[in-house]
């Protein structure tokens, strides 16, 4: 069996390993239909963000479902399935409470694919052993075009963390994205924003195809270098960089809500907290909680928001390492 390894800084390859078999009552093999590639492959690949030669690549699928445990309940095979990032039970503390990224059945932030402990492979492969299948598998909607869909499984899922619960709270709010190296998320934020019927959607970037991408969606392009000259009550921070961490601090307003959905990799990170605590602003960064993202964010699917307006540069499946190479803003590689 094959599956997507990293071999080291802009290098990615199909390399040999065990084929998985079930081992397990609760697990299910999952034959791989669409892969996408993540805003945090890229970062691997280019060299951004630290993975280690020889680690599987890839964590962002859907796939067909080849076999399944004895005690298996919610999916058949054959059925076409959406296969979550993080490895997550269902049944510990986190999970029950929804965090699922921080499931206490395995290694602490078990994924596919991103390095984690738990080896756990990559979701980039022949076949894939999905540990607890009731827990981690959601249907792909009846009659959705697996490739339209691919941007859900993941990305879509980190978006919607933050500004889905925020407009839930305050209907209508102002909405500004900053834009930057978590790409497609960025996009996806501001669209997501839009369908959630924000009052004002402002999408700000450096780059031009990320903003005509946002401006797809119906945000509005505010174009950077520059000042962000009003505030907004909901923030995200998808450009990664401390400096416009501080600006998209700025641009919150008093007893805003700012998510970084970005990884800042320095040891500490500088904050003007006096302004912070002046203004009242809530600050929440960390890794998504993708398995208990997905049912809401499909819902958000049926009501209009489209994955797919990000241009997919499309790749057949053996040509996956290209896919992981290619420059474009947003690829895949496919069996259909």
């Amino acid at each position: 069996m094959r599956r997507l390894t990293f071999a080291g800084a802009g290098v990615v390859e199909w390399r040999e390993a065990a084929a998985p078999t079930i081992a397990s009552a609760a697990a299910a093999l999952v034959r791989p239909i669409v892969l996408g590639r993540c805003d945090l492959d890229v970062a691997f690949v280019r060299g951004a963000f630290p993975l280690t030669p020889g680690e599987p690549i890839g964590h962002e699928m859907i796939g067909e479902v080849v076999d399944i445990g004895d005690a298996v309940t919610s999916v058949t095979p054959g059925q076409r399935v959406i296969v979550p990032s993080q490895i997550s039970c269902s049944a510990c503390r986190n999970c029950r409470r929804g965090f699922t990224g921080r499931c206490q059945s395995v290694p602490f932030g078990a994924g596919f694919g991103m390095g984690r402990p738990g080896d756990f492979g990559c979701a980039a492969a022949d076949l894939v052993l999905v540990p607890y299948a009731d827990a981690m598998l959601v249907p792909l909607p009846r009659g959705a075009d697996p490739v339209a869909m691919i941007g859900a499984a993941d990305m879509a899922a980190d978006s919607w963390r933050a500004v889905a619960p925020q407009l839930a709270e305050r209907p209508g709010a102002s909405v500004l994205v900053m834009g930057g190296s978590a790409s497609v998320i960025g996009v996806y934020a501001a669209g997501l924003a839009v369908v959630l019927g924000a009052g004002r959607v402002d999408y700000a970037d450096d780059d031009p195809a990320r903003l005509a991408a946002a401006c797809s969606y119906g945000a509005t392009a505010i174009n950077l270098p520059g000042e962000i000259a009003d505030q907004y009550e909901i923030v995200v921070d998808a450009r990664g960089t401390p400096e416009t961490l501080i600006q998209a601090i700025r641009a919150t307003e008093p007893e805003g809500l700012l998510t970084s959905v970005t990884i800042h990799l320095g040891a500490v990170t500088p904050v003007p907290m006096m302004e912070m605590y002046h203004k009242g602003i809530s600050l929440r960064t960390g890794r998504a909680n993708v398995r208990a993202n997905l049912p809401p964010l499909l819902d958000c699917c049926a009501r209009g928001f489209a994955p797919d307006r990000v241009a997919t540069t499309l790749y057949g499946f053996d040509d996956a390492p290209a896919a992981w190479m290619d420059d474009a803003l947003r690829t895949a590689a496919a069996r259909v």
